[in-house]
């Protein structure tokens, strides 16, 4: 039961996400913190830490933690199968459609009208994470230098994330 629980959910997360793994994260949230209770809020936030810091999608690398905390290797395949299986299926379907309309006014005002929302996704996504994640000035100001960090320097992202776990765990 656990196992067809998993593969629906992250089924149902992909084929109502847009925008990639960042946009799939508030839903994700919704799924597996609120509506089934798998992980904790903090479980959550510390997953998307690790989901950050390895290879692969965001959405994939938490669907596949997600399964195998609760039902082990095979939850693990069926949660990452279901969240990738309706992307797979949409891109292998659609994919002559695109090439033979991407010269379509419509077609491309469709695109265009999709990216604002895909951008709002992300933003929301920042914000159910900061919004626990973020509660004394000390985080803030970790948070506004990591930020900083990725904007203005030309340091890769993993290498912000393993010194401010470092310096978290210094800090904390």
């Amino acid at each position: 039961m656990m196992l067809w629980e998993l593969f629906l959910t992250f089924t149902f997360i992909g084929a109502f996400s847009f925008g990639g793994g960042y946009g799939m994260l508030p839903l994700i949230q919704q799924e597996v913190v609120y509506n089934h209770q798998w992980l904790t809020i903090q479980q959550f936030t510390d997953i998307l830490a690790v989901a950050e810091m390895t290879p692969g999608p965001v959405a994939v690398n938490t669907a596949t933690y997600v399964g195998y905390k609760m039902a082990g290797v095979l939850g693990s395949a069926l949660a990452t199968t279901g969240v990738v299986l309706p992307s797979f299926v949409l891109i292998t379907t659609l994919a002559s459609i695109v090439i033979k309309n991407k010269d379509n006014p419509r077609f491309q005002g469709a695109f265009q009208g999709l990216r604002p929302v895909v951008v709002a996704l992300v933003i929301g996504a920042a914000i159910l994470v900061g919004k626990d994640t973020i509660v004394n000035i000390t985080s803030v100001i970790l948070a506004l230098i990591a930020l900083g960090l990725m904007e203005y320097t030309k340091l890769h992202p993993i290498f912000i994330l393993l010194a401010f776990g470092v310096l978290g765990i210094i800090i904390y």
